[in-house]
């Protein structure tokens, strides 16, 4: 009984923090330099908070719902949601490489570590990716022309880089503020297993 009520309560909390990211992702700035299409957003905190007290599958489940409400809502410019397929990617870039260290080192130091090297590996990931399939995928839907190596080296590159800083900052705060409870469902969901 008490597993069917864990699961349960696992499929309602990857639902409210799956809205949550959602109207996080609403809510999003450009910054000055970059090209008008990188906008900054804090959607990856939720799907953050749930790999770490729930599992890399959770997280994952976040990521993906929050990109299909935000598809479903707010459409895409090309029909085909290539803006949300990079958002998935980037925010799984960002999740599984902090949920893998802090698993390792359960500490306010392990959770910095994996930030850096959740960044960095979502900043050189999403480089990857955007040379190669998101940006050709824009050009031949939308009839833009980029220069690939500027666009990603001048703009995706640096552009990750910042976000990452920026979401490291908010999650070091939400963890201080809220290390009892991110401890308190680790406990419950991740150590049952």
């Amino acid at each position: 009984m008490r597993r069917q009520n864990l699961k349960l309560r696992s499929y309602v909390t990857i639902g409210m923090l799956s809205s949550i990211a959602f109207l996080l992702m609403i809510i999003k700035f450009p910054l000055p330099w970059f090209p008008v299409f990188l906008q900054i957003d804090f959607s990856d905190v939720p799907p953050l908070v749930a790999a770490i007290t729930m599992g890399p599958i959770a997280g994952i489940l976040v990521e993906f719902f929050k990109n299909l409400l935000d598809w479903i809502f707010s459409g895409a410019p090309t029909g085909v949601p290539v803006g949300h397929m990079a958002n998935f990617a980037t925010g799984i870039l960002f999740i599984l490489p902090v949920y893998y260290i802090y698993k390792k080192f359960t500490s306010v130091k392990g959770l910095t570590v994996g930030l850096i090297v959740g960044t960095l590996t979502m900043s050189l990931g999403m480089s990857i990716l955007n040379y190669f399939a998101f940006l050709p995928m824009y050009a031949s839907l939308l009839g833009w022309e980029f220069n690939m190596y500027e666009t990603v080296v001048l703009g995706i590159l640096p552009f990750n880089v910042i976000k990452g800083i920026l979401l490291m900052f908010v999650a070091i705060v939400l963890f201080r503020t809220m290390k009892t409870w991110i401890e308190n469902q680790r406990s419950q969901y991740l150590l049952q297993k």
